[in-house]
């Protein structure tokens, strides 16, 4: 026997892709402090923390491997495995104070500037 009651239909409905749309806010409008709460809580901008050494560290140890990996794929490095064994702690020495002092001064900057008021 066929059924008699008609089915509720759902609130959302896909699309041709298979994705679930919903139909977002109906309700109210929200009041100008609801929307100003949502924006302070919001995540800290990334360059308002203070560098740190480990996050250097870790940079360089990317930047090593990347260039490490270039330099291997060179026939002639390729003879001189000894060199490129050198090389690698020397760039890695160099690499890490680089990057913390860079972002040292990106971020003494950065705060500066909010001071200024010439950065919110």
């Amino acid at each position: 026997m066929a059924q008699t009651k008609r089915r509720r239909r759902t609130k959302h409905r896909g699309n041709a892709a298979g994705v679930v749309e919903s139909r977002g806010r109906t309700g109210r409008k929200p009041t100008d402090t609801e929307t100003k709460a949502k924006g302070s809580q919001a995540r800290p901008h990334r360059l308002d923390a203070p560098p740190t050494w480990r996050a250097a560290f870790n940079r360089a140890v990317i930047a090593v491997v990347i260039f490490g990996v270039a330099l291997a794929v060179v026939p002639s490095f390729r003879k001189q495995l000894s060199t490129l064994l050198f090389l690698i702690p020397f760039m890695l020495l160099i690499y890490v104070p680089l990057g913390y002092y860079t972002d040292l001064w990106m971020y003494r900057r950065r705060q500066r500037m909010k001071v200024e008021g010439k950065l919110k």
